[in-house]
């Protein structure tokens, strides 16, 4: 089957092709270099790796013990992304923003196990929410400006796997 080719980007000296990973792809550190012969079970969150993927399933009997990426990040406090979430309108609205960050954790750990908020911070500029992977802080960022508008920033890291999101509500 011939593999169809998209037209030159700019910046690039060839076309990327459909379906195909970019080369120059940022990969997670904490992403294992093998994956485990067999299934496997997370001992501190009890998600259950199989042919691949990690889900909420029923633990295998002849399952391995072995913590998957997000207790490993959780256990290091090495967060994949930030949320900031802060402007005057914050105090009044934080316990809204709160229920709204966990029904997103929720909705994202549902098909993802591996996307997790590790803990959220309140300091003197507002709220700080740590997450295990790039997505979530990206959804909740996205979600918190969608239900109450202001200003939303993304910044994803060039070199690194992370990203920083910051939201700041309008006066």
């Amino acid at each position: 089957m011939k593999q169809r080719k998209a037209p030159p980007m700019a910046g690039r000296e060839s076309p990327r092709r459909w379906g195909r990973a970019q080369r120059d792809a940022v990969i997670d550190p904490y992403r294992w270099d093998h994956r485990p012969a067999g299934p496997a079970v997370c001992p501190q969150c009890g998600a259950v790796y199989r042919r691949g993927r990690w889900s909420w399933a029923k633990r295998p009997e002849e399952a391995m013990e072995l913590t998957c990426q997000a207790c490993h990040r959780i256990n290091d406090g090495y967060p994949a992304g930030l949320v900031s979430l802060a402007g005057p309108r914050l105090p009044a609205l934080k316990a809204q923003i709160l229920q709204l960050v966990r029904h997103e954790e929720e909705a994202e750990r549902k098909e993802h196990p591996l996307n997790r908020v590790v803990e959220i911070e309140e300091g003197a500029e507002g709220l700080m929410v740590k997450t295990t992977d790039i997505h979530l802080p990206r959804r909740i960022g996205e979600a918190v400006q969608r239900a109450y508008r202001g200003e939303l920033e993304i910044h994803f890291d060039e070199q690194n796997y992370f990203v920083r999101v910051n939201w700041k509500s309008s006066e």
